[in-house]
């Protein structure tokens, strides 16, 4: 037991060995920004696809909060100039006040150093999971696509076909319990394989965040990494196949509800192999058979959900059934107005 905790530790965290830049008297990647360096039209209210990340910022204790303005990779420092490192407030006021939260933020970003570009923090293995979720739960077989892989992938079944088959035409969805907030990795990080499994893969997901009351406050995306031939043994199995070490990420960013959140989300994944596109594959939210206020719903059904919590909405995305991961294999989950979730495999 002790030497699998040192394993998960060692496989699943950030390198303890990174330079402190700020004991160098730098931001993440640079010199930290004066406000004189500062456009000063960066941000306005109407700007709508802005997007909110975490980080970590070396020397500061806890996690930090950064805005990326429409259009922009720049990550301008939230946690500097406000008093919370969570997006938690600011999405639930833009959802329940717009006004009065975007002109707020608006102020907050003026005056927010910028710490560097998206992609060098994380370069920097600096990213975390955009919200401090508390719990992930997640859909199954809400896609045509999904139905049909696990169908194939099944070893029991019978004449009224598989549970899969129930499953995608019933009135009740497959929902299921994902993962708790330490157990998620964000972008940059590592995602696991189990050791006992030969047909892995990622699945790609838009993910809701969900205020207590089952409003959704923002979208991102998430790999619900799944073990096939476990699941195909036996359906009971779906806890072993779906929660262990390292079984999802999120990110890159949140995008708020409550901006130009577009109508479908566009979901795109591809697997790099040395390098190599070894699988890719497109899809889009308009496929799926069931709503998310459905799901969010059912989800809530005599269930307690705190604030944070993520719901995954399912894959529409499933590679040939001889396809598998394989440790150091790149997965990149994309979407344009959210960014790319990207992941490298390691054995866990």
């Amino acid at each position: 037991m002790h030497g699998e905790t040192r394993m998960c530790r060692a496989v699943c965290s950030r390198d303890p060995a990174r330079p402190n830049l700020a004991e160098r008297g730098e931001g993440l990647v640079g010199p930290v920004a004066r406000q004189s360096d500062r456009p000063r039209a960066l941000f306005s209210p109407g700007r709508q696809h802005m997007r909110l990340i975490r980080f970590t910022f070396p020397g500061r204790p806890g996690p930090s909060l950064g805005l990326l303005a429409d259009g922009e990779e720049a990550v301008r420092d939230l946690t500097a100039v406000a008093a919370h490192g969570s997006p938690l407030p600011w999405l639930r006021g833009l959802l329940r006040d717009h006004d009065r939260a975007a002109h707020d933020l608006a102020d907050a970003a003026r005056l927010a150093p910028v710490v560097g570009a998206l992609a060098e923090l994380e370069a920097s293995r600096l990213l975390l999971p955009p919200v401090d979720c508390p719990e992930v739960w997640a859909a199954g077989v809400t896609y045509e696509r999904s139905r049909d892989a696990r169908d194939r992938e099944t070893q029991v079944g019978g004449a009224g076909g598989t549970a899969y088959d129930r499953v995608y035409a019933a009135e009740r969805p497959e929902l299921f319990f994902k993962a708790t907030g330490p157990r998620v990795r964000g972008t940059g990080d590592v995602v696991g394989l189990r050791g006992d499994s030969r047909w892995q893969v990622a699945e790609p997901e838009l993910g809701l965040v969900l205020d207590e009351d089952g409003a959704i406050l923002g979208y991102t995306l998430g790999n619900d990494m799944s073990s096939r031939d476990i699941e195909g043994e036996n359906p009971l199995y779906l806890p072993q196949a779906k929660i262990y070490r390292c079984a999802c990420a999120l990110g890159p960013a949140v995008l708020p509800a409550a901006g130009a959140a577009p109508a479908v989300f566009p979901i795109g994944c591809r697997v790099l192999r040395n390098g190599v596109e070894a699988w890719s594959g497109e899809t889009d939210t308009g496929h799926m058979r069931r709503g998310f206020a459905e799901l969010v719903g059912y989800l809530r059904r005599h269930n307690w959900i705190p604030a944070g919590t993520v719901l995954l909405t399912g894959t529409g995305l499933v590679p040939p059934d001889d396809f598998t991961l394989q440790a150091g294999d790149t997965v990149e989950i994309t979407s344009p107005t959210i960014g790319t979730l990207r992941n490298t495999a390691a054995w866990v």
